[in-house]
């Protein structure tokens, strides 16, 4: 849908797509440019290294297209009906230097993608600034995840006008949903995952898989980052489970390594955010708007970007005690809270949590509303919201008029608390603009 939207903007610019590797990245462009226009000429950086030269001669599309058809006679440029589509460009960072003339030239759309873009995207940015759009890919959302699963748009909109009407599920839709939200915690949204099943309407050979993609982003750590990061890196990526499984879930440097400082350790958290594997959520100072701005400098939570490829971070044991024998309660409900973070965040919202020094009252998200905020308070299974309560019904959290608790409970509107099942956090935001 953003593919087609952009190509209609009657002023584009050039677009680079950035996201975590195997997100989809190149085979949805490859698609888009088959239905959609007449010649494609598509260029692997990685693949196929002599194109690395074609910048050589300079910036101008003229030169690349014609050093382009050097190394690939069989390209065909035909002027407004060709996409040339950059690809693997952390090979070739410096092809973003000929978006700026690719723009003010017209005759040719050009779409950059690549992985781990996020860590060079102020370089990126800088090399051609006000002539490119940037837009983040992820994995599958749950409403991709339901279309995948040959569910029409009619599923997930039914979802959506339930949580906006506060109105219950029927005991047969919440049963069916909450399965299907069960499965795609499990599988994740990570195309090839999900092809997989798809296949087999099974978990087998999912762990695998999963392990294998886990495998690769390691390998991405070693291979373009620098000296003694890449060790603190991998350590901080597998301590993310452990961590969420705390009864304190703030992320502790010295639990990845004895003597571990914020100094030392902060900069990994970044890189493996701008690499599209992790969103931290950050701790406010008080519960209260505006929330940006508003937060603890050191202190955070973080978040694995696919709920699936968590499960593949968490000991064997556990991983299988969820999978198997629906063990909700694992790393106490830390799959579940991951989950809910994906969820709000690849719905575009910003991650904040608030936990009272005194340690009696911790909100696990904040959102934001036009005029307000909205703690949520998240649990595997069911239980009180005594800190959503307390944060409702006390004056001094002024900016709080309503919570939301997220369970395995059917929809209700009670006491100023909105419970919602596991299924539905993806469609907070809409419920959130009624506000």
């Amino acid at each position: 849908m953003y593919l087609l939207e952009w190509k209609s903007a009657p002023d584009k610019l050039p677009l680079i797509v950035t996201g975590a590797r195997q997100v989809g990245k190149t085979e949805s462009i490859l698609k888009f440019a088959k239905e959609n226009y007449e010649s494609l000429a598509y260029v692997n950086f990685a693949e196929n290294p002599l194109f690395s030269r074609i910048v050589g001669d300079g910036y101008s599309p003229d030169k690349i297209v014609r050093n382009m058809s050097l190394v690939n006679p069989a390209f065909n440029f035909v002027p407004g009906k060709t996409l040339i589509f950059f690809d693997e460009i952390q090979a070739c960072p410096e092809i973003t230097s000929s978006l700026k003339f690719f723009k003010l030239d017209g005759r040719y759309d050009v779409i950059c993608s690549g992985s781990l873009l996020g860590v060079q995207l102020s370089r990126i940015e800088s090399i051609s600034v006000g002539y490119q759009t940037i837009r983040k890919m992820t994995s599958l959302d749950f409403e991709e995840f339901l279309w995948a699963c040959g569910h029409g748009e009619e599923t997930a909109e039914d979802m959506r006008q339930h949580v906006k009407a506060m109105s219950p599920f029927s005991e047969n839709e919440l049963d069916a949903y909450e399965s299907l939200f069960f499965d795609y915690m499990v599988v994740g949204g990570m195309p090839a995952v999900i092809s997989s099943y798809l296949a087999r309407r099974n978990f087998q050979g999912i762990p695998e898989l999963q392990n294998g993609l886990i495998g690769g982003y390691r390998s991405d750590v070693r291979k373009y980052a620098g000296g003694l990061d890449q060790e603190r890196i991998i350590g901080v990526m597998d301590s993310i489970a452990p961590e969420l499984g705390k009864e304190n879930k703030k992320f502790v440097f010295s639990h990845v390594r004895k003597g571990g400082r914020f100094a030392d350790y902060f900069g990994c958290i970044e890189w493996l955010r701008d690499a599209g594997l992790v969103t931290p959520s950050r701790l406010l100072n008080f519960p209260e708007i505006p929330l940006r701005g508003n937060t603890v400098p050191n202190a955070f939570k973080v978040y694995f970007f696919d709920t699936g490829l968590l499960l593949s971070l968490l000991d064997p044991e556990s991983g299988e005690d969820f999978r198997v024998r629906k063990n909700f309660g694992v790393y106490k409900g830390a799959v579940f809270e991951n989950s809910v973070a994906e969820c709000l965040s690849k719905s575009g919202l910003d991650l904040y949590y608030y936990k009272r020094p005194d340690s009696t009252l911790e909100l696990d998200f904040v959102l934001r509303t036009k005029d307000g905020i909205v703690p949520v308070e998240v649990k595997s299974k069911d239980g009180n919201a005594y800190s959503l309560r307390e944060a409702i019904a006390n004056p001094k959290y002024g900016d709080i008029s309503e919570g939301i608790k997220i369970t395995r409970k059917n929809i209700s509107y009670c006491g100023k608390v909105l419970t919602l099942p596991h299924f539905c956090a993806f469609f907070i935001k809409d419920w959130l603009r009624e506000r």
